[in-house]
């Protein structure tokens, strides 16, 4: 598929400073946010570009109209397209990869089909996805294992600080070790590259959960040193809701279990873990579009700007008195996602003021024993949209310190 230029003046995919607005300006041009408020919870689902809505309404109207025709015939010719595209894109065989719904379906088909024995340990953060950690305690009262959880400092002196905490909770029961690449709670960035090759080198399997980090950093799934990963498409990527992807190195596929009961596949085929009934071919078959449109903004272009963004709010609401930031403090330990809350005022009553007084979409989530605020730009947002939220939070720090009357 051809990658059309974002603006005439630069090429696909050429580098682009995250702070020049006349190429931004004609990419949030490819998107169509709702006017009624400003959107800054795009963690959950990355609204897809106008030329992926297009696509998928599209796929949509030809799978109504051709009904068991498209799937049974016209769909498996069109997927070997998309999967090819997927591996240009990670780096990955496409003898290694599948499209799941979610990055939640990918970890239960990884943590669930993993031949765990009873006794063995998995280690994991707190800080990790809330359906994984309901997985590995679901897994610990139905297969046995015994869960060993690590806290991860927010604000790490280096990487070394990380590594150390994975290194010293692997005993010698451990088979597998979880780790988040991009925390949803926090935006940190972990070094998961060294975390994996530290398991490895001990015997320990490392299971990567890249639901925020595909597309929101620029790399190659190889790099992370990992044979199981997970992640989202219709997040960062820009496909439509309703995708996900999973990784499994060709070598290890044999080991994991069909979470959907399969025998028509080889062991060491991946297909065999998609056997899930009929699912709407439309979104996926749109990944194409999105993942073009993804190469023609730049993913070096997207994080930096991406970065850029998440810095631009946080920095100008640093040292307002009240506020606490529950995201590191140097820029390449966090991208797009980051947390803040403000002293006297719940969380829940801080989004929920920012939506009715200043028509600002947030989102709360639980980051150790705080609730905090989560604020994820996109590449639609712009400058004067998060003036507005530093503004807001400005408002609300200033009525939360206030001497009552």
């Amino acid at each position: 598929m051809s990658t059309p230029p974002i603006h005439p003046d630069y090429p696909p995919g050429a580098a682009v400073a995250p702070d020049d607005e006349a190429f931004w300006r004609a990419v949030r041009a490819q998107y169509a946010p709702s006017p009624d408020f400003i959107n800054l919870e795009n963690g959950y689902f990355g609204m897809p570009a106008r030329p992926v809505r297009a696509a998928l309404r599209r796929w949509q109207d030809e799978v109504d109209a051709e009904g068991a025709y498209f799937l049974r015939e016209r769909l498996p010719a069109l997927m070997p397209r998309v999967m090819g595209a997927l591996a240009a894109f990670t780096g990955a065989g496409p003898d290694e990869l599948l499209v799941t719904r979610s990055a939640v379906e990918s970890l239960n088909v990884l943590l669930q089909g993993y031949p765990f024995a009873p006794g063995d340990e998995v280690v994991l953060a707190r800080h990790d996805y809330d359906s994984a950690l309901d997985t590995v305690q679901m897994l610990a009262a139905r297969k046995g294992i015994v869960p060993v959880y690590v806290d991860v400092p927010l604000d790490p002196a280096g990487d070394d600080e990380v590594v150390a905490r994975y290194d010293a909770a692997i005993g010698p029961r451990t088979r597998a070790l979880l780790a988040t690449h991009i925390v949803h709670r926090s935006g940190q960035v972990l070094p998961v590259a060294r975390i994996a090759a530290m398991a490895r080198a001990r015997g320990v399997d490392c299971i990567v959960d890249g639901a925020h980090s595909l597309a929101q950093l620029d790399y190659r799934v190889p790099q992370l040193g990992a044979q199981f990963a997970a992640f989202n498409l219709h997040k960062w990527v820009g496909a439509p809701l309703g995708t996900g992807l999973l990784y499994i190195a060709r070598e290890r596929i044999a080991d994991i279990a069909p979470l959907y009961g399969d025998v028509g596949h080889a062991p060491g085929d991946i297909w065999k873990l998609a056997h899930v009934g009929a699912v709407p071919p439309a979104p996926i078959l749109a990944v194409e579009e999105a993942l073009a449109f993804h190469h023609a903004v730049g993913a070096a272009n997207k994080e930096a700007r991406l970065r850029w963004l998440g810095s631009y709010w946080l920095d100008r609401v640093r040292d307002v008195p009240g506020v606490r930031l529950f995201s590191p403090r140097d820029a390449r330990r966090r991208c797009a996602i980051a947390s803040f809350g403000i002293a006297g005022m719940a969380a829940h009553d801080v989004a929920a003021r920012l939506m009715a007084a200043h028509r600002i979409y947030t989102v709360v989530r639980r980051l150790g024993e705080d609730d905090v605020v989560r604020v994820t730009p996109h590449l639609y947002t712009t400058p004067a949209e998060l003036d507005a939220l530093v503004a807001a939070i400005r408002a609300l720090a200033a009525s939360a310190c206030a001497p009552s009357a």
